[in-house]
């Protein structure tokens, strides 16, 4: 029986150096994270919250702690290794779409599966229209970028995230580039996804997003300060 956590942080901590001033992002942070959980992460700006997904995301490595991906340490692995897990196991969805402004959206989605060596054309065909079809874009996909609304952009964004099937995903700030209407398009969708299964880490600043979470860690100066299970996060109150 398999009872690892999917994600593991045991006391994680991540110092900044500049010019000889040290600045602790994460301090001591102890954090589990199991498969199908939806989670919020918030706090005041500077506190750690896009440090912390930097770290899940191997993005940025811990100067302290050890950190276990789906039971496997991952904060000793090289740098080659490291992108293959990220690859792999990982999806990000960014506030700034991070979408290729010459590719179109179905390329822009394809992008993260052209690093895999398991799949082949036609494998990587029925995954991007798969995707696509989750958030609803693949009547766009031959359309670019510029040519699409924000909340169209960050649902290709989600596609793109989703593709590789990954264990997890990662947003930071997801409706933070949108107005309100794409904002709750684009909650909706990410509702839509954990219920289908998906696990989801996200860092948000907006009180209404978090309440969408089944569970809302509160950071501050680098240490989780609060962590709660939202009883009926469908309703307009915990």
């Amino acid at each position: 029986m398999n009872t690892q956590h999917l994600i593991d942080l045991q006391a994680v901590k991540k110092v900044f150096y500049s010019d000889e001033i040290e600045t602790w992002a994460l301090d001591d942070v102890h954090l589990t994270i199991e498969r199908g959980e939806y989670v919020a992460i918030s706090g005041p700006s500077g506190c750690g919250k896009s440090t912390l997904l930097a770290v899940i995301g191997l993005l940025n490595s811990c100067t302290e702690g050890r950190y276990f991906l789906a039971g496997t340490e991952v904060a000793g692995l090289g740098q080659s290794e490291q992108a293959r897990v990220r690859n792999l196991e990982i999806g990000f969805i960014f506030q700034a779409f991070n979408l290729i402004g010459e590719m179109n959206v179905f390329a822009n989605v394809e992008l993260p599966l052209t690093y895999r060596r398991d799949l082949d054309r036609k494998q990587r065909h029925e995954w991007v229209l798969a995707a696509l079809e989750q958030v609803d874009m693949s009547h766009r996909q031959k359309h670019f970028p510029g040519q699409l609304s924000g909340g169209q952009q960050q649902r290709v964004a989600i596609a793109r995230a989703l593709v590789g099937k990954p264990k997890v995903l990662l947003a930071d700030e997801p409706t933070g580039n949108l107005d309100s209407k794409n904002a709750q398009m684009v909650m909706d969708l990410l509702a839509a996804l954990h219920a289908q299964g998906c696990t989801i880490v996200m860092v948000t600043h907006d009180a209404d997003c978090a309440q969408r979470a089944g569970r809302q860690i509160s950071l501050f100066d680098g240490r989780v300060v609060d962590d709660r299970q939202v009883v009926g996060q469908q309703s307009t109150h915990s």
